[in-house]
């Protein structure tokens, strides 16, 4: 006999033979047409080197050597039914895992209210957060790596599907000892442009965001570029020069007095946060969930005035 393993479909053919006392009925049962059971039947009898039915006119009865490997086949099934259920289980507890990708602000400022909705309301989704700056968060929802995206950036990649959850504004800000803390008229944009700043790296959205409105203008290099927003905050706390950040990163400096928002005339920095994901276009699972959980909180940054008011 040779070491071919049986098709499981023929098992489960002749233990309906043994259960049903007729070919005919077991291949109804396995949804097997007649000729073609007939054919499985005797390729397991060569296999097996012994008769496995007795045929007679009113059905087919299995051979005393057909009943032993019923016997065993049934085992084998049972086993493999166990194994198609450790397979769906494992499948489920993979679909209960939500990996989402952030930009910074928005993992730093925003995410934790959602993700604790999110717990609140999924408590058995395994959640891993990955923070990145928008340019890659897009990057690793189009491989697969997240199942979601949540970016600052103007634009996103084709491919992936967007819906806004919450709108910020930038404010360029300064140290109070700074000369523009101190002046009593707006500073111009093109002053602006032509200012050394405290900067995001590229592909943040805060640094795209602020590069498009400025882009009209022929510009310095930086005095620095910093991969997160609280190296920036504290660049401008210690004086290194004024920077464009979010209003949600700097409302506790600007209420305190630490940091001053400085008026940029005609300047309209105003943006929104979107979540990004791959097709189809109706996100379900832990995914849509948090999107909408995002988007219902109706979450939009506070206005800092330039007195240091916050309002919404």
């Amino acid at each position: 006999m040779t070491r071919r393993w049986p098709d499981l479909a023929v098992l489960e053919l002749l233990i309906g033979v043994d259960d049903q006392g007729s070919l005919s009925a077991a291949a109804r049962r396995v949804g097997m047409a007649q000729p073609n059971a007939s054919r499985a039947i005797k390729d397991l009898e060569r296999r097996f080197g012994t008769p496995l039915l007795r045929r007679h006119p009113r059905g087919a009865t299995l051979t005393p050597h057909g009943t032993v490997l019923a016997h065993w086949a049934r085992r084998v099934l049972a086993e493999t039914t166990q194994l198609l259920e450790v397979a769906q289980s494992l499948q489920s507890e993979r679909s209960a895992t939500l990996t989402v990708g952030s930009s910074m602000t928005v993992a730093e400022h925003l995410m934790p209210r959602w993700l604790g909705a999110l717990r609140g309301v999924l408590p058995e989704v395994n959640i891993h957060l990955q923070v990145h700056n928008s340019v890659r968060v897009a990057e690793l929802v189009l491989d697969g790596t997240c199942d979601v995206g949540f970016v600052e950036s103007p634009t996103v990649p084709s491919g992936l599907h967007t819906s806004t959850v919450a709108r910020d504004r930038l404010v360029v800000v300064a140290a109070p000892t700074h000369p523009w803390a101190r002046r009593r008229t707006p500073v111009t944009i093109s002053e602006l442009a032509a200012t050394r700043l405290v900067v995001r790296e590229p592909g943040s959205g805060t640094r795209t965001t602020l590069d498009r409105a400025l882009h009209e203008y022929e510009r310095p290099a930086p005095l620095l570029e910093l991969a997160s927003a609280a190296a920036i905050r504290t660049s401008v706390l210690d004086g290194v020069g004024p920077a464009g950040m979010s209003t949600l990163a700097v409302a506790d400096q600007v209420a305190s007095g630490a940091l001053k928002i400085i008026q940029i005339d005609g300047l309209d920095l105003r943006r929104e946060l979107r979540a990004v994901w791959r097709p189809p276009r109706q996100l379900t699972g832990p995914a849509g969930e948090l999107v909408t959980l995002a988007r219902r909180s109706h979450q939009r940054a506070d206005v800092i005035t330039p007195e240091g008011r916050t309002v919404r």
